[in-house]
């Protein structure tokens, strides 16, 4: 098969193109650039510069390249913003899932769709373990796109015949490759970094949750077993025609936001206790994944735990900014 990975010159996307093509598939990236990066795409797998908003040139590249499959990671993905920006979510999220899909399903030898979702359609559940039956109450617009799209998809796979998956992310870290690290900082392990490597303590927002230690407890999944997830998804739909997935891809192991700084400050050599500030709107106590569900489907299951996520991060953190090496 020749898979279509959208946003695939991104973090996720980039390492999603490595696994394909290292499971024997062939990729074409599609991404407009607009936060991934070009040299992350290997030399041998075509790169195509464009928005999935551009119905015609979305069609052109499915056709030209002869796609059966796609992967689609191309979102826009930052909460905070999605408060501040929901029209924009909402036309890139959702309007642009729905040309796309439009595009593959006027597309005879597309017959797979697998779709990058996230935790955060689940919003703050008060449950121990977040299964996909869990009822899913998204907070932001991000959520909300993330939700809306999974119904899309489902639905157009349902009135097409097109086999689909829907996989819902926990929290990722870590790099296959210290060239492939998320350059990014909007998720905890390089906002510590950040903070670290800038002579400054790191930020914990609120210490007064029921939670062992008061800190917020969360499921970190290392990006490799991510993408090798994606892979998984996209062998079942090609081997099993009709299929209708909906997956979390979490480890199923919590790990409290004071821990994860302490193991950062493990793991670069510094020593920056955390400071402590006021609670965030919406975060939850606890959000991990009940992760027997993909196993049990696909035969997938997470190899990585959170000292290779932090280690491997941090190689990539310091190619990017080697004044952050300690001696």
């Amino acid at each position: 098969m020749t898979w279509l990975i959208t946003g695939g010159a991104g973090y996720i996307g980039a390492h999603v193109v490595r696994a394909m093509t290292e499971a024997g598939e062939r990729t074409v990236v599609y991404d407009d650039l607009s936060t991934g990066i070009a040299e992350r795409v290997p030399a041998d797998v075509p790169l195509v510069r464009g928005s999935t908003l551009d119905r015609e040139r979305v069609a052109r590249t499915l056709a030209e390249h002869a796609v059966t499959g796609v992967v689609h990671l191309a979102a826009k993905k930052q909460i905070g913003e999605s408060v501040q920006r929901p029209l924009h979510y909402y036309r890139e999220n959702v309007e642009g899932l729905r040309v796309l899909l439009e595009a593959v399903t006027e597309t005879e030898a597309a017959s797979s769709f697998v779709f990058s979702s996230s935790a955060a359609v689940y919003g703050m559940p008060d449950v121990d373990l977040v299964t996909e039956e869990t009822p899913c109450a998204p907070l932001s617009p991000y959520g909300e796109t993330k939700l809306a799209g999974e119904w899309l998809v489902r639905a157009t796979g349902r009135a097409t015949g097109l086999s689909t998956a829907s996989l819902r992310y926990f929290n990722v870290a870590g790099a296959a490759a210290p060239e492939l690290a998320d350059v990014g900082v909007f998720n905890l392990v390089p906002m510590v970094f950040e903070r670290l490597t800038q002579n400054a303590s790191p930020r914990i927002f609120g210490d007064d949750y029921p939670t062992p230690d008061g800190t917020c407890v969360r499921d970190y999944i290392h990006v490799v077993d991510l993408a090798e997830a994606h892979v998984a998804a996209a062998h079942a739909l090609q081997t099993s025609p009709g299929h209708d997935l909906t997956l979390n891809i979490g480890r199923g192991e919590g790990v409290s936001v004071r821990e994860m700084v302490d193991r950062v400050n493990a793991v670069t050599g510094y020593d920056r206790p955390p400071t402590i500030s006021p609670r965030r709107p919406g975060d939850a106590a606890r959000v991990v994944a009940a992760a027997d569900r993909i196993t049990t489907r696909l035969g997938w299951k997470a190899r990585y735990d959170v000292q290779d996520m932090i280690t491997s991060a941090w190689e990539g953190w310091v190619r990017l900014h080697p004044e952050a090496a300690r001696a």
